[in-house]
């Protein structure tokens, strides 16, 4: 049996490919076994910005009158 690939069939063929690839994409996404990985991936904007350093401030205070 001898099949012929059209325009249309490989068209066709080529459309599902990408549909599966969305389906497999949009559930790895949504995934909830991914939550944490994309919730510390989420905040890597702002990883570059210095974060204050506030023991300085616990160290150098003093509690006595």
């Amino acid at each position: 049996m001898v099949v012929e690939l059209s325009t249309g069939m490989i068209r066709g063929l080529g459309t599902v490919v990408v549909f599966v690839a969305f389906l497999g994409l949009t559930l790895w996404v949504f995934s909830s076994k991914r939550k944490t990985e994309f919730a510390e991936a989420r905040l890597l904007p702002f990883a570059d910005e210095l974060q204050p350093d506030i023991t300085d401030e616990i160290e150098t205070r003093s509690t006595r009158p």
